[in-house]
C-alpha cells in the first residue's frame, strides 16, 4: 500500500468518525432542547411530552409487562411484510424484465397502484383476510411490493443496451444476459430498493395497526390519542424511530457486505 493510499484511507476514517460524532451531538441537542422547552414553559409538556416523561412511560410499560409484547408484535409484522414484499417485488421486476410486452402493458397500472393510498384498501383487506395480523402483514406487503417493483425494474432498464447487445452477439441467451450483466450491475439499485422498502413496510404496518390491531405500537399510538395519554403516543413514536433505524442500518450493513463481495468478484 502506497503512502498516498494510506493517507487517503486515514482521511476517510477521520471523516467517518467526525460524521458519527456530529450525529450523536445533533441527537443530544435535539433531546436537550426538547427537555428544556418543557421545563421552562416554552412548550406544553402535556402536548409535546418530554424525554423524561417518555422514559417514565417506557418504564411503566416495562413494569406492566406490556412493552415487549407490543414491540414484538409490530416488529415481527414489519419483518414479515418487508421480507414478503421485497421478495415478491424483486421477483415481479425480474418477470417484467424478461417480458417487455407485459412490462409495457402493466406500467400504467403500477403507477396507479403506487399512487393509490393503501389505507383505502384497509376495509377490503379486513374482509378478505380477517381482522388480525394477516391483514396488517398484507398491508405492509402491498405498500412495499409496488415500490420495490418500480425501483428494481427501473434499475434493470438503466443497464447499458450496448452491453446486452454484446452478450447477444456472443450467443448468450436472455437468461445468461440477465445473470451475467443485468443482475450484477443492478445490485446497488436492489440494495437502495431494500432501504426504501424498510420505511414503506413500517408505514404499512402502522397503518394496518391503526385499523385492526389490538396490540402493537400503532395500537398504542391510537389508544394514547383517544384517551389523551400523549406521553404514551410520544413514547411509542420514539420506540418506532429506534426500531426503524436499527432495521435500516441492518439493511445498510447487508448492502456493504454485498458490495464488498461483488467488488472482490
Amino acid at each position: 500500500m502506497s503512502r498516498e493510499h494510506e493517507r487517503y484511507l486515514k482521511a476517510l476514517k477521520r471523516k467517518a468518525r467526525l460524521t458519527a460524532a456530529v450525529r450523536v451531538l445533533l441527537l443530544a441537542l435535539i433531546i436537550g432542547f426538547w427537555e428544556l422547552a418543557g421545563r421552562i414553559g416554552a412548550a406544553d409538556p402535556f402536548i409535546v411530552s418530554s424525554p423524561a416523561r417518555v422514559v417514565r412511560t417506557v418504564a411503566s410499560l416495562y413494569s406492566q409487562h406490556d412493552l415487549f409484547p407490543h414491540i414484538a408484535a409490530t416488529f415481527l409484522e414489519t419483518v414479515a411484510g418487508f421480507a414478503a414484499g421485497t421478495a415478491a417485488g424483486v421477483a415481479f421486476a425480474v418477470l417484467l424484465w424478461f417480458c417487455p410486452f407485459l412490462e409495457r402493458v402493466l406500467d400504467p397500472f403500477l403507477v396507479v397502484l403506487n399512487a393509490l393510498p393503501k389505507i383505502a384498501l384497509g376495509p377490503i383487506l379486513i374482509v378478505w383476510v380477517g381482522a388480525g395480523a394477516k391483514a396488517i402483514i398484507v398491508m405492509a406487503l402491498l405498500v412495499s411490493t409496488v415500490v420495490t417493483v418500480m425501483s428494481v425494474l427501473a434499475g434493470f432498464m438503466e443497464i447499458s443496451h450496448e452491453k446486452q447487445q454484446l452478450m447477444r452477439s456472443l450467443g448468450a441467451t436472455r437468461t445468461q444476459t440477465f445473470l451475467k450483466v443485468v443482475l450484477p450491475a443492478s445490485v446497488p439499485t436492489i440494495m437502495s430498493a431494500l432501504k426504501i422498502s424498510v420505511g414503506m413496510s413500517w408505514v404499512g404496518v402502522i397503518v394496518g395497526e391503526y385499523l385492526v390491531s389490538k396490540r402493537g405500537l400503532g395500537y398504542l399510538i391510537v389508544y394514547g390519542g383517544q384517551v389523551f395519554k400523549l406521553d404514551l403516543v410520544m413514547a411509542s413514536i420514539v420506540i418506532l424511530c429506534v426500531l426503524a433505524a436499527l432495521m435500516y442500518y441492518a439493511v445498510a450493513a447487508l448492502e456493504k457486505a454485498v458490495g464488498k463481495r461483488f467488488g472482490r468478484e
